[in-house]
């Protein structure tokens, strides 16, 4: 069977929140007809859920999981993407990674969406960056022509990056605060509700500075590594949305009209100055949205960025339009 003609695609992370979410969009897409197959580590096995308006079991990955597929998307951790890819890619089918696991691995082809794009470059394997990744990266690369300096970035990070056990953390040590009790800390080993953070407890399995370190490659994986980037982030107590906060040393004859130009051909929704963007603003939007930049009051020619988007629907839905145009 040619693959070419193959109408399967595979979901691998499919009981995770971004796997959800890519399954919602799916079915509202050219490939909403096709037979879907849900897969994902044994622990998530057996979860009842539905597909195409029908119900569906999620499976846990066996030999066959991925024959015949025209699209494997990878939804969950990045280990099991690292355990799975290999044997995925063996299938023949063109693989989707929205875990992070193959940013910066020079066979992985990173994409986004472009109003103008001419067409998307030849490859088996590519990774979707992340919320907080794709907005460094548009921004860098609006600022390409621009003689920067340099970037510096401080993004801000919602316990839904966590998945749904991080949800529920935030959710319950919000209550237990709030009724003055001690508060659990099973994924996080910290309070994270009403506190801001720059690394989670000693225990947590999750860590800011490996997620910091996958931004990191998939900017580089975007843009070449020409552009010099610093990155921080940090924990917010909030439950979805990026947010990010940047910041740039231009020539003093850059004016703020070339910046918002710029910007805006990097596909960036811009606000007003009265509508300044936020985690809440931009959830269930499929852009990134930016304030408009404001110079710094002690730098000559620095400038101030400030950013937000849904940190779920926007990688997923980057996935779905990349699907789209390898069909076309």
């Amino acid at each position: 069977m040619n693959l070419r003609d193959s109408k399967r695609l595979v979901i691998a992370g499919a009981s995770s929140l971004l796997g959800a979410e890519l399954k919602s969009l799916l079915e509202e897409s050219l490939l909403a007809d096709w037979e879907f197959r849900l897969v994902d580590e044994e622990a998530a096995s057996g979860t009842l859920t539905e597909a195409g308006g029908e119900a569906a079991v999620i499976q846990p990955v066996e030999e066959d999981s991925f024959d015949k597929s025209r699209f494997v998307f990878f939804t969950g951790s990045q280990q099991f993407t690292r355990t799975n890819l290999a044997f995925a890619s063996r299938s023949g089918a063109t693989v989707v990674d929205l875990s992070g696991a193959s940013a910066g691995n020079a066979a992985s082809t990173g994409w986004l969406p472009k109003r103008e794009a001419p067409s998307v470059p030849k490859s088996s394997l590519f990774f979707i960056p992340s919320a907080a990744g794709e907005g460094i990266t548009r921004l860098a690369l609006a600022l390409r022509g621009l003689d920067s300096a340099g970037l510096t970035a401080v993004c801000f990070q919602p316990v839904s990056e966590a998945g749904k056990s991080g949800v529920e953390e935030l959710e319950s040590q919000t209550g237990q605060l709030l009724s003055f009790q001690s508060v659990g800390k099973p994924v996080f080993d910290a309070q994270v509700a009403f506190n801001l953070l720059d690394r989670f407890g000693a225990q947590s399995l999750h860590r800011l500075s490996n997620a910091a370190n996958r931004i990191r490659r998939e900017v580089s994986g975007c843009i070449g590594g020409n552009e010099p980037v610093a990155l921080q982030l940090l924990h917010a107590p909030v439950f979805y949305g990026t947010v990010f906060a940047a910041f740039a040393k231009l020539p003093a004859a850059v004016t703020s009209e070339a910046l918002v130009g710029a910007c805006k051909g990097l596909d960036f929704a811009t606000c007003s100055a009265e509508d300044a963007p936020s985690n809440v603003s931009a959830a269930g939007e499929t852009a990134i949205q930016l304030a408009p930049p404001q110079p710094d009051a002690s730098v000559t020619g620095g400038w101030w960025f400030w950013g937000a988007a849904d940190n779920i629907r926007l990688p997923a839905w980057n996935a779905v339009k990349l699907a789209e145009k390898l069909l076309g």
